[in-house]
């Protein structure tokens, strides 16, 4: 009788010493979340009672361009990218007006994209904020935004971001009605990312050659050492569905402040991030 009590009491042991270990990974496994390189993983910026999202996004090898798009997008190449941030959505014109104190959009609407900004005015935004924040925001590569727009690790190939039906995920010439939309009314992609297809283009920090990827190097591209025109990405509301291909490269001069352009901001990788985490 002893030895069953006994039995029995070593077992009920075992199992509690099994819950607690089972409770202290879940916790440790959770106090780590928004702390790794993954695609949950994100933080939000705050000040003057406004906030955007960023999200993380894990580094990674993947297949730019294509062999079967324009002349410019050939030839499909291999790149590195190191771990980086990338926001959720295009800057707002809230946002916009909350760091710069005016409204340069033809459409207007706090929620809308900031739009009809050049190349310089996006820098001065860029400075302004970094200013406020202490931080070092700034405009993505070619190749971050690519990888971003194909859905980095967890990419399902699809010719828009985030799917095959441009309709689903973004705004173009034929469903936009001859206007930019508020941002996130469309589907993100796999990574949480909204409106990389259509809306708006979005400047990069690249200057444009043709055939830049004829030599471009494999590792954290950042484009030619210099050029006339500057890269766009993404298309635009005003735009047939081609151009708000993944691979699609657009280009614009520096100078110009078009209703069909605007901008998403990037952030290097931080180990910890001592924002507000989501």
């Amino acid at each position: 009788m002893n030895q069953f009590v006994g039995a029995k009491r070593s077992t009920a042991w075992k199992q509690i010493l099994f819950i607690i270990l089972l409770v202290s990974g879940y916790y440790i496994w959770y106090k780590h979340q928004g702390k790794s390189a993954n695609h949950f993983a994100t933080y939000t910026e705050q000040f003057d009672g406004i906030s955007f999202k960023m999200i993380a996004v894990d580094g990674g090898t993947f297949s730019m361009g294509s062999n079967t798009g324009g002349e410019a997008e050939h030839p499909l190449h291999e790149v590195k990218l190191n771990n980086y941030y990338l926001c959720e959505t295009v800057v707002t014109q809230a946002l916009w007006k909350t760091v710069m104190g005016s409204n340069p959009s033809f459409f207007k609407g706090d929620s809308l994209p900031v739009e009809s900004v050049s190349l310089e005015m996006t820098q001065a935004f860029v400075l302004r904020l970094n200013e406020l924040t202490g931080e070092h925001y700034r405009l993505p590569t070619e190749a971050e935004w690519e990888f971003a727009a194909q859905g980095g690790n967890l990419s399902s190939s699809y010719k828009y971001s985030g799917s095959d039906s441009l309709n689903t995920v973004g705004w173009y010439g034929k469903n936009s009605g001859r206007k930019t939309h508020a941002v996130k009314q469309k589907l993100a992609n796999e990574l949480g990312f909204y409106d990389l297809s259509g809306n708006v283009w979005e400047w990069c920090s690249d200057w444009y050659g043709k055939d830049y990827y004829n030599d471009s190097p494999i590792q954290n591209p950042s484009g030619p050492s210099g050029g006339t025109f500057r890269v766009v990405r993404g298309g635009s509301w005003y735009f047939g569905a081609d151009y708000c291909r993944i691979t699609y490269r657009g280009s614009s001069n520096p100078e110009s402040n078009s209703g069909n352009i605007g901008f998403r901001l990037a952030n290097n990788w931080k180990n910890e991030v001592d924002k507000v985490k989501e």
